[in-house]
């Protein structure tokens, strides 16, 4: 008999048949996971599945023992053998890769050429999953019917938090099934990377509902698709009202001006054509969004003006953790550049005028106690201390030399091991960050 099976059918092949009364109980403890499962496994594949149906027997029967031991072993069921037998139904090859990871946080699946089927089966064995919170997919040609699945797993599994899905095919129907994912918030993704997926005009309404409503995801990368005016224009809506959103990678899209002057924070756009004009606009709304969370702004290829420098020095008054990297400055090309006394060393007079460690000034705030900050934090205490005698152009250079690989955080742990007396010099720090 062939039909289009779901889950609960399935693993009539993978246990002995349980009477009535005890099916009932399996299904009530399995009903989430089953209904999700079910949902991920169908396909327009049909499977092949035995014609028989379990007799009803009595309670109390040697059958009800038999179909206890039998449940019992199917809740205990591990990760692998759920695996495996998902690629038995699906008729792929497993992933040695995958099955030598499952306890591990990280997978990266990669250039894997998992195809629809391949990740229909990793969904499948992730549902339950509680140790994998990043796992990678970019490059497999998993399609819109993969992306599918793996929106479905995402509904019920609690600890993937960040996933990469580039390059994959996945189309229009991929993207509406991510929106929607995205728009119930029923997953725990902070991090979401989707660029090179042929999304175009026609998505961009998905994305902008979806995002709008979210209050999980952190990072969002759609770089390398096909936005143009529209798309820019419908996300620079979203991003008004969207509070959580930090980073939103839209580079090697097609935008225009009007659609770069409707984005507002979390840009990344260095190989966007934004004009001055847009660069001013992205400004403006990031200054009227009072709840704006956004870190950095990345419009290095632009030529900017002194009306854009004036207005950045308002902007960041508000939003002193935000870091805009832009191009030269209009008819400042040509000149010297800003003299202006060493930023450490300032920094480092102001500690010792106020008898302070640079090991306390971490510490106050670091709110997590990991001898970890990251620079947006240390920007913006510096930028809100009033008395620290350091303009916006010193601090970037003084983040700079705290955070040489640009990680984005400031380790200071180094500082635990100095002596109290003792405050590092410029050198000591520079020396320290060098190390590997």
């Amino acid at each position: 008999m062939s039909v289009n099976s779901s889950f609960k059918e399935e693993k009539k092949e993978m246990d002995p048949p349980l009477p009535d009364g005890d099916m009932e109980n399996e299904s009530e403890k399995n009903t989430d996971q089953n209904e999700v499962t079910s949902r991920i496994v169908e396909s327009s594949e049909s499977l092949s599945l035995p014609d028989t149906v379990a007799e009803r027997d009595t309670p109390g029967s040697d059958a009800d023992l038999e179909a206890e031991d039998s449940e019992k072993a199917f809740v205990s069921i591990t990760g692998t053998e759920l695996y495996l037998e998902a690629c038995r139904l699906m008729e792929v090859v497993p992933v040695s890769h995958f099955i030598q990871n499952l306890d591990k946080p990280y997978i990266n699946l990669n250039h894997h050429g998992l195809g629809p089927k391949g990740v229909k089966a990793i969904a499948i064995a992730l549902v339950s999953n509680t140790t994998i919170t990043h796992l990678e997919l970019e490059d497999n040609c998993i399609l819109a019917e993969g992306a599918i699945c793996i929106a479905e797993m995402l509904q019920e599994n609690s600890s993937l938090q960040e996933l990469n899905m580039s390059n994959n095919h996945l189309d229009t129907a991929g993207a509406k099934a991510i929106a929607s994912l995205l728009l119930d918030n029923t997953s725990y993704l902070h991090a979401l990377k989707l660029s090179g997926n042929s999304f175009g005009e026609e998505t961009a309404p998905y994305f902008a509902e979806a995002l709008t409503a979210n209050y999980q995801v952190k990072e969002l990368d759609l770089s390398h698709n096909e936005f143009s005016e529209k798309g820019g224009q419908l996300l620079g809506q979203m991003l008004a009202s969207n509070t959580t959103l930090e980073i939103l990678d839209l580079s090697w899209n097609h935008l225009r001006r009007k659609g770069a002057e409707a984005l507002g924070r979390g840009l990344r756009m260095s190989n966007n054509p934004v004009t001055v004009e847009g660069a001013i606009s992205l400004l403006i709304s990031v200054r009227k969004n009072a709840n704006s969370m956004m870190e950095q702004i990345d419009i290095s290829n632009v030529l900017v003006n002194e009306t854009f420098i004036k207005l950045l020095d308002l902007v960041c008054q508000m939003h002193p953790e935000l870091d805009v990297i832009y191009g030269e400055v209009e008819g400042h090309v040509s000149k010297l550049p800003k003299q202006y006394p060493n930023p450490m060393k300032v920094f480092q007079d102001y500690l010792k005028d106020h008898n302070l460690q640079l090991w306390d000034f971490f510490r106050s705030i670091d709110e997590d106690g990991n001898m970890k900050i990251t620079v947006a934090a240390f920007r913006r205490a510096l930028m809100q201390e009033s008395s620290i005698p350091l303009d916006r152009d010193q601090i970037g250079e003084l983040v700079s030399k705290l955070d040489q690989n640009r990680t984005g955080v400031v380790d200071y742990s180094h500082l635990k091991e100095e002596k109290p007396e003792q405050m590092p010099v410029e050198g000591d720090i520079e020396e320290k960050k060098e190390e590997p």
